[in-house]
């Protein structure tokens, strides 16, 4: 009976519906920095410019939970030169710094935006660019000018450009379901279906160059392991192997695949050379072993398996040896995915009837609980390691939800009237 729920937990798939995400912060740090970010200054042959750059920064940089954007009705001017800018206005508002800019149409859809970030109470800039963008792009660059800023005042390298895959579903007035797999930006804008299906689709996987998606789908009533370019559309299938193919994994270089399959009869780990079309068996045995992620250096993957009578976390080298087990507290630890520095583990931790999300340093051993819904799932670190994406419940319906590698940022990313599950966060490009 526990196996076969443990595979119900893996594999069961939940309705969602198709729309773009809105995202809600619900905790952020206390004491987050505070920054104002001007509107940009606008020179073109429109009344307005077609994409207000700084709210979208702003927006960027709340969301982090790092920092608190000052209300534009709040501020005493809106200075978009650096001449006009009066320091002490800024310091008396109580503002770090100060980020200012200017979009200048130069053509048909042609723009370059200008912009400099200052220390409010020293008077100095910081950084400062300009950025031309076409009118496709102005919202991934007003996305990059956020990284420019968080590194700038963090020491760590922004995630605002980077992108999201996750599945969802429409049913028709028949009930009967539409599964598509879609990619947007981070902030949930700009959602791309990817691929549909009458049939599941699940674990979406994130090549390392962000130029593929691998992921499981039920055409046909059987898994399957796909392999999709975004780009073009082009897709592969690598594996369909008698009973269960699941959970692919890419290894750090891309040239691999691990993946859970029963062609053996019990779930197993295998690995496939996706240049020599090479399949290879890492676990043997009676055990359900599953879920599998590999380690930063590429020598260990970390895995699923219940061989001692109930999941938790086991780490092999990929070469093959034996599996060391690396979690103890707690009856349930699923679903473990490495963190970009390679330093820790997210999964899913069970704390009495509730399955919430966990991050275990693997030096120490301390796990650090950092959710608290009742069925938290599918965790994936941001490339820069700052958040960690999930997929959640709220009542009956189900959302993404993010969180700091610290526990103190909470976000819900919510589709209005639907819902959205198996995420998964894209490297850096």
């Amino acid at each position: 009976m526990l196996r076969r729920l443990f595979l119900l937990l893996i594999f069961l798939p939940t309705s969602v519906f198709s729309a773009a995400l809105e995202i809600e912060i619900t905790e952020g740090i206390e004491g987050a920095a505070p920054i104002a970010i001007v509107p940009f200054g606008w020179q073109g042959m429109a009344a307005e410019a077609p994409l207000d750059i700084g709210a979208v920064v702003a927006a960027d940089l709340s969301r982090s939970g790092r920092f608190k954007a000052l209300p534009e009705r709040d501020m005493l001017t809106k200075p978009t030169d650096a001449t006009k800018i009066r320091f002490r206005n800024w310091q008396a508002l109580g503002q770090d710094n100060l980020l200012i800019g200017q979009v200048r149409e130069t053509g048909a859809g042609r723009f370059v935006i200008q912009f400099q970030l200052f220390d409010v109470y020293k008077g100095e800039q910081l950084t400062g660019y300009s950025m031309p963008s076409s009118a496709k792009a102005l919202r991934q660059t007003a996305h990059r000018i956020s990284d420019i800023v968080y590194e700038q005042l963090t020491g760590q390298k922004g995630a605002f450009s980077t992108r999201i895959a996750y599945v969802t579903v429409v049913r028709n007035k028949n009930s009967q379901p539409q599964y598509r797999l879609q990619v947007a930006d981070a902030d949930g804008f700009n959602p791309q279906t990817i691929t549909t299906s009458s049939e599941p689709i699940m674990s979406p996987a994130w090549s390392p160059n962000g130029e593929k998606i691998a992921y499981v789908s039920f055409e046909g009533r059987h898994s399957a392991i796909y392999v999709q370019t975004i780009s073009s559309g082009k897709r592969e299938r690598v594996s369909s192997a008698p009973g269960i193919n699941g959970a692919p994994a890419w290894s750090p270089d891309g040239s691999k695949l691990s993946m859970t399959l029963s062609v053996g009869g019990s779930p197993d780990i295998y690995i496939l050379d996706l240049i020599t079309g090479s399949l290879r068996q890492l676990t043997k045995g009676y055990a359900i072993e599953t879920e599998s992620s590999w380690s930063r250096d590429g020598k260990m993957i970390a895995y699923t398996s219940d061989r001692g009578g109930r999941p938790q976390i086991y780490q092999i080298p990929v070469q093959g040896g034996k599996a060391k087990r690396l979690t103890y507290e707690g009856s349930y630890n699923a679903r473990p995915v490495f963190s970009p520095d390679g330093k820790s583990l997210a999964m899913i931790h069970r704390q009495g009837s509730a399955y919430q999300i966990a991050v275990l340093e693997l030096d120490s051993g301390i796990l650090q609980v950092l959710t608290n819904g009742k069925l938290d799932e599918s965790p994936s670190f941001a490339p820069n390691g700052s958040m960690i994406l999930y997929a959640a419940k709220k009542g009956e319906r189900g959302l993404l939800a993010a969180v700091s590698a610290d526990g103190r940022v909470h976000q819900n990313l919510v589709m209005k009237g639907g819902e959205v599950r198996d995420p998964a966060w894209s490297p850096f490009k």
